[in-house]
């Protein structure tokens, strides 16, 4: 067994050396099916796409970007009033035919209700878009109960796994696609969003899996968000008692003064790549280059991410972050009248 590794370590290393060679012939070939994709990308007219997660922020913008191509939409989500209002906006610019599903993605009975409702209603199904998600935000040490961060794994993971589950059949019917909502927190891991980041960072594993299990039958796109402009970046979150609440000091701590990139351009991009059939997607584009860091320097990844958001004080409202950001706003208040 140790001939056999020490042969595997001289051979993997040799080819990965001799692959750097090819690598600008690999960019420039990955270049050239990039083109020829985007002259040639799907056309959405009368595809039936549904959208969890769609009563706000991405989900709700991905909505009104489909219904533009004129898709046929299925909305979920949990909100009645904000679901019917956004189903409503999507007839009016473009949609030629919007429903929306009542319904909680963590529950298994639920997304096949849903899948197999958008099918009955529709007959058949073109893409799933996995997008919903909540974000706990609190130290692991101070959680009281421990359940309570639970939803993160329920609705960001299994949410997804469930419907690409009972959607797979119909897909593979239509060669359809699947887009799911990851994030940049998959790789990049702040303090205090241990289980935001354990669920995304499964999502990419499970998904990237599942293309390998696909293979041409069902396009699969995992989208990785940075900040984009959301309740969550605007500071809901789920508190350490298992409720959603609006925390705009926390949001102050763990986003500072990071670049928020629009709901609208990101919601743009998304379905773009998903026209183009891309594998992965990163918006904004820069925050690939943490991907970088994360491989190269992860000590300094980690120790920035700790110092910055944690500090050295014993309380949140004494973290760099918070204190940075809280100097900006008087310095802007100075100089704007």
């Amino acid at each position: 067994m140790d001939l056999a590794d020490k042969l595997m370590n001289v051979i993997v290393i040799t080819i990965s050396l001799l692959a750097l060679f090819f690598l600008h012939q690999y960019r420039f070939l990955n270049s050239l099916i990039s083109t020829v994709r985007t002259l040639f990308k799907e056309n959405l007219t009368g595809k039936v796409v549904l959208i969890t997660g769609a009563s706000s922020g991405i989900g709700e913008h991905l909505a009104y970007e489909y219904a533009r191509r004129g898709a046929r939409l299925a909305l979920v989500a949990r909100r009645n009033q904000r679901l019917q209002e956004v189903a409503d906006v999507c007839e009016i610019i473009g949609s030629p035919e919007t429903v929306y599903i009542l319904g909680d993605v963590s529950n298994n009975d639920d997304c096949k209700r849903l899948i197999d409702a958008t099918v009955n209603h529709f007959g058949q199904l073109d893409h799933l878009v996995a997008n919903a998600g909540v974000a706990p935000v609190c130290l692991f040490e101070d959680y009281d109960d421990i359940t309570k961060a639970s939803p993160a794994i329920d609705i960001n993971f299994w949410g997804s796994v469930y419907s690409s589950y009972f959607a797979q059949q119909h897909l593979k019917k239509s060669k359809g696609k699947i887009i799911v909502i990851s994030s940049c927190a998959g790789w990049v891991f702040a303090p205090r969003t241990a289980f935001y980041n354990a669920s995304k960072a499964a999502l990419i594993s499970f998904y990237e899996t599942l293309r390998i299990e696909f293979g041409t039958q069902i396009g699969v796109t995992i989208v990785t968000p940075g900040f984009i402009d959301t309740e969550m970046t605007e500071g809901k979150f789920l508190s350490k008692e298992g409720r959603l609440e609006v925390d705009r000091e926390m949001r102050d701590v763990q986003v500072s003064l990071m670049p928020v990139e629009s709901v609208e351009k990101c919601a743009k991009a998304i379905v773009e790549s998903a026209r183009r059939g891309d594998r992965y997607l990163t918006v904004p584009s820069w925050m690939e280059t943490t991907i970088l860091w994360k491989v190269f320097c992860p000590e300094i990844m980690d120790g920035w991410n700790r110092f910055m958001i944690l500090g050295p004080g014993s309380s949140y409202r004494d973290s760099p972050s918070k204190k940075i950001l809280d100097v900006v706003n008087e310095i802007m208040q100075l100089l704007l009248p």
